[in-house]
């Protein structure tokens, strides 16, 4: 092995007779041929969202903001839920490719690319809901400091809704840069492979890029610096999200823990989302052996790192109201348990905080199903989350004559609803049309981290018996892995 990995590391690439070229063929196996029919189904049952999304915004556009359910006590509701939901699922990507790379974490390698291209199809659900919300769609432009043809027209910076223009037209610049400059030695790789008009196309958006070791050392350069410029974002923007809330008075929001609290759940929810997607992706797509169960298991490992931080987050709350001394602020908390949204509460500590401590056992950080299953309720529970923290707190405010409950109409569900539906779309039309795993990412793991090379070592008789039981003791819960290979070593 040209690195001399110890032989008690999990290997990043299972399976025999791997080389660089079947890296390559089986990667590019859905960009290069038709789309199977579990990707049509999908495709279609997207594209009916994003259908209903196209009419439900239209129908907001026409009507106004007064078809949501929106009333004078509830001005914040589904729309700004789903806005800091999606923001939040944005975040693994920027993790995985910016920390995960200047930390030389080789496991990101086979995650980094779909969990990036998350990154950016949130951010645009995202932002869709910003414009929906301004009532004058029209009118987004000035939302920038540009001026006008009527005399210099500035925003006001005092405003933290301004503040999130900025995070997030920052963040998705930044975020969309990164993403492409690695694509670019995949998207050569298509080129060179591809006839005709594609070839054109792929030649095109590879911007000239020839492999040698100057264009080489120049991508990794520019990686490392995007890299730690996109790192302070992942601590930036969800913390100028949460100043939304932090910096007023209510009940609720007024408080410091905020902007930690926030990017620990946005991590958490980001994770979970990169789970939902890529343990479909590596079983449709026949990616068993990149992303393999190492994978799986530190994905699970961060989620229950993140989730108990926010749970630990949810009992800061409780115990700053307590301490506080205020009333409203002690009622507001015991509002999400006795008051007519119980529900919320009780399906966002459940879903968040009890459902996560199962990843503490081994066998369900390695189970599949159960890693699937719940990565879609941390998804859930952080909606309710956000429904909790804004709902729930502006329902019942200082004047018991103001209180109101909030209803959403099928206009409010159908935009959010529609919203998973443009994501999805988004994300398959992606894994036609790009690589859903870094091939020149996994290619460096070959010699290295693979299983083939560590079973060198085992023939070869080099390494500790101790170790050698302890490595394929490990590779019991590998499921992309010939266990009776093993016994005739």
């Amino acid at each position: 092995m040209s690195s001399h990995e110890s032989i008690i590391r999990e290997p990043l690439i299972t399976g025999d007779n791997i080389t660089y070229s079947k890296i390559t063929d089986d990667i590019l196996v859905p960009v290069e041929n038709m789309p199977n029919k579990a990707w049509w189904i999908g495709f279609t049952v997207a594209s009916a969202g994003a259908m209903l999304w196209l009419y439900a915004v239209s129908y907001t556009f026409w009507y106004g903001i007064g078809s949501w359910g929106l009333n004078k006590t509830v001005g914040w509701a589904w729309d700004i839920t789903g806005f800091v939901w999606w923001v939040g699922i944005g975040h693994a990507g920027t993790l995985i490719s910016a920390v995960l790379l200047l930390f030389r974490q080789n496991w990101r390698n086979s995650i980094n690319r779909s969990a990036e291209a998350m990154t950016i199809f949130a951010v645009i659900c995202a932002a869709t809901y910003v414009v929906s919300h301004m009532g004058r769609p029209w009118m987004a432009l000035y939302t920038l400091p540009l001026p006008n043809q009527y005399g210099s027209l500035w925003v006001n910076f005092n405003s933290p809704l301004i503040w999130d223009v900025f995070a997030i037209s920052t963040y998705f610049s930044v975020s969309l840069v990164f993403w492409y400059t690695g694509l670019l030695p995949d998207i050569a790789t298509i080129r060179d492979r591809a006839t005709g008009l594609r070839r054109k196309i792929y030649s095109v958006l590879s911007f000239g890029w020839n492999g040698s070791v100057k264009t080489w050392q120049r991508f990794e350069a520019v990686s490392l610096v995007l890299a730690g410029v996109a790192t302070p974002l992942v601590l930036s923007v969800h913390t100028i999200v949460s100043m939304d809330f932090a910096t007023s008075l209510e009940p609720g929001w007024h408080t410091t823990i905020f902007p930690p609290y926030f990017v620990a759940g946005a991590i958490f929810s980001g994770f979970a989302m990169v789970q939902t997607l890529m343990l479909v992706t590596r079983k449709v797509l026949g990616f068993e052996n990149y992303i393999t169960m190492f994978h799986i298991e530190s994905m699970n490992k961060i989620i229950l790192l993140t989730g108990s931080i926010v749970g630990v987050a949810y009992l800061t709350e409780f115990f700053i109201a307590y301490y506080s001394g205020g009333e409203y602020e002690q009622y507001t908390f015991l509002n999400r348990f006795i008051g007519p949204y119980w529900w919320a509460g009780c399906m966002m500590y459940g879903c968040n905080v009890l459902m996560t401590q199962l990843m503490w056992f081994k066998s369900v950080r390695t189970n599949i199903a159960l890693s699937w299953g719940l990565s879609i309720i941390v998804n859930i529970g952080m909606w309710f989350e956000r429904f909790v923290i804004i709902v729930v707190s502006l329902h019942r405010d200082f004047l018991p004559s103001s209180w109101a409950m909030f209803y959403p109409t099928w206009v409010d569900v159908s935009v959010f609803i529609g919203s998973i539906g443009v994501f999805f779309t988004l994300f398959l039309l992606f894994l036609r049309v790009l690589p859903a795993v870094a091939m020149a990412e996994v290619k460096l793991l070959l010699k290295s981290s693979s299983e083939q090379e560590k079973k060198k070592l085992l023939e070869q008789g080099h390494v500790v018996k101790e170790q050698a039981e302890f490595y394929k003791e490990n590779l019991i819960k590998y499921d992309s892995v010939e266990q009776a290979e093993y016994s005739n070593i």
